[in-house]
C-alpha cells in the first residue's frame, strides 16, 4: 500500500464509524475505509452497512455467508488506513505507518511527528498505479516531455513518496551534481559573505550594525513565508504546460514529491544566489550602501537559520518545545494541507496573513 499515511486505531474508535456516510471495517487487525466502495459493493451497500464498524475476518472466509474472491481483497487492500492496536490509545501507542494523508487523518502531533518514519515508496507499483513519474529514471526530462495535466500534476506532486536514497533528476552526472546539497554546505557558503557584509558595514559601528543586523533577519521572515507562499508555492497561478510544471516541479515541486530527500532539503547553492542576487540589488538600490550590507548580512544569516532548521524539522528529533511544534506544523504542511501552513522557523506571518495551519 505504497503512498498512504496509515495510522494505528482501537477497535472502540473504529466501531463509531458504522454509517453508510463514515464506514471502517476491521480485517485482520487492519482498518479500511470502506464508505465510498460500499455503493459499488455486489451485495448492496446495506450488507456492508450491517458490518460498519465491526470485524468482517471471518464472514469472509464464511462458505454459509459468501467466500470472496481475490478481487476483492485486491480492492480492500487499496481501502487500507491503518492497523488495530490492543488496549487504550495513547501517547505511547499512536503512531504514523506510512506516508500519504487520508479524510481521516488524525493529524500530527508531537507525539508521532517526532517518530515519524514512513516506509519506502515501492515504485514499480506506485508508476504503474498512478501513472506519474517512473522513478527509476531521471525525473526532470520525464516532466519536460510530459503530457499532464496541471490538475493531474499537482495532485501527484503532493502526494509524498519515500526512498531511501536520492533519485535521480538529470541524466548528466555534472548536472545531477548540483542538485544534492549536504545541509553543511549552507553555512560552509554563506558565513563568508556574512562575514563580507558585516565588514564592509563596519564603519557603521557596532551598535548600528548590530541593530540593522536584527532587521534584517526580520526582513528575512517576511521573506522566507513570502518566497514559499507566492513562489514556491504559486500552484493556483501555473500555467498549464509542461515548461511551466518543469520550473515548479525543479524549484519546490520536487521537495513535495520527495519530502525526505536528505541531500535536497537545503536551497543548493547556485538556485539560493540565483534567487538572492535580484534582493541584494533591490536592497542596494533602496539603502545606502552600507546599512544595505549590514541587513544583507542579518538577512542571509536568517537564511542559514532557515534551511538548517528545515533540515532539522524533516530529519531530526526537535529539541525544545519550539522545534517540536515546528516540526509538527511543517510536516502538516506536507501531509495535511500544502495551502496552509507557510512559516518553517515560525508561524508568525501565517498568523499575520491568515494562513495558519489548524494541528
Amino acid at each position: 500500500m505504497p503512498g498512504r499515511m496509515l495510522f494505528r486505531y482501537t477497535r472502540e474508535e473504529v466501531a463509531k464509524h458504522n454509517t453508510i456516510s463514515d464506514l471502517w471495517v476491521i480485517y485482520n487487525n487492519k482498518v479500511y475505509d470502506v464508505t465510498e466502495f460500499a455503493e459499488d459493493h455486489p451485495g448492496g451497500p446495506e450488507l456492508i452497512r450491517e458490518w460498519g464498524g465491526k470485524d468482517v475476518t471471518k464472514i469472509l472466509v464464511d462458505p454459509t455467508s459468501h467466500v470472496h474472491s481475490d478481487v476483492a481483497y485486491e480492492v480492500l487492500a487499496d481501502l487500507c488506513m491503518g492497523e488495530i492496536v490492543e488496549g487504550p490509545l495513547t501517547g505511547n501507542t499512536l503512531s504514523l505507518m506510512d506516508n500519504k494523508t487520508t479524510d481521516h487523518d488524525k493529524g500530527f502531533d508531537e507525539r508521532t511527528a517526532d517518530r515519524f518514519h514512513p516506509q519506502t515508496t515501492d515504485i514499480t507499483y506506485d508508476f504503474h498505479k498512478e501513472k506519474f513519474l517512473d522513478l527509476n529514471k531521471p525525473l526532470f526530462e520525464q516532466v519536460v516531455n510530459s503530457k499532464f495535466s496541471k490538475e493531474f500534476y499537482l495532485e501527484q506532486i503532493h502526494q509524498p513518496r519515500h526512498l531511501p536514497y536520492s533519485a535521480k533528476i538529470f541524466a548528466n552526472p555534472w548536472l545531477e551534481i548540483l542538485t544534492k546539497t549536504p545541509w553543511y554546505v549552507i553555512p560552509i557558503v554563506w558565513i563568508p559573505l556574512i562575514s563580507y557584509h558585516i565588514f564592509m558595514a563596519s564603519e557603521l559601528g557596532s551598535r548600528p550594525v548590530t541593530i540593522l543586523f536584527f532587521i534584517g533577519i526580520g526582513i528575512w521572515t517576511l521573506l522566507e513565508y513570502g518566497l514559499h507562499r507566492y513562489l514556491f508555492h504559486v500552484d493556483s497561478f501555473l500555467p498549464d504546460h509542461p515548461y511551466a510544471l518543469t520550473l515548479h516541479f525543479t524549484l519546490h515541486g520536487i521537495h513535495h514529491y520527495l519530502p525526505m530527500d536528505k541531500l535536497r532539503l537545503v536551497m543548493p547553492p547556485v538556485l539560493g544566489f540565483a534567487i538572492a542576487l535580484p534582493i541584494m540589488q533591490f536592497a542596494y538600490s533602496v539603502f545606502p550602501i552600507k546599512i544595505a550590507h549590514a541587513l544583507m548580512a542579518g538577512a542571509k544569516f536568517g537564511y542559514i537559520c532557515y534551511d538548517l532548521t528545515h533540515y532539522h524539522l524533516h530529519h531530526a528529533r526537535p529539541f525544545g518545545k519550539h522545534l517540536r511544534e515546528m516540526k509538527t506544523y511543517h510536516l502538516g504542511h506536507h501531509y495535511k494541507n500544502y495551502e496552509l501552513g507557510y512559516g518553517i522557523t515560525s508561524k508568525m506571518w501565517d498568523y499575520v496573513f491568515g494562513t495558519i495551519l489548524d494541528e
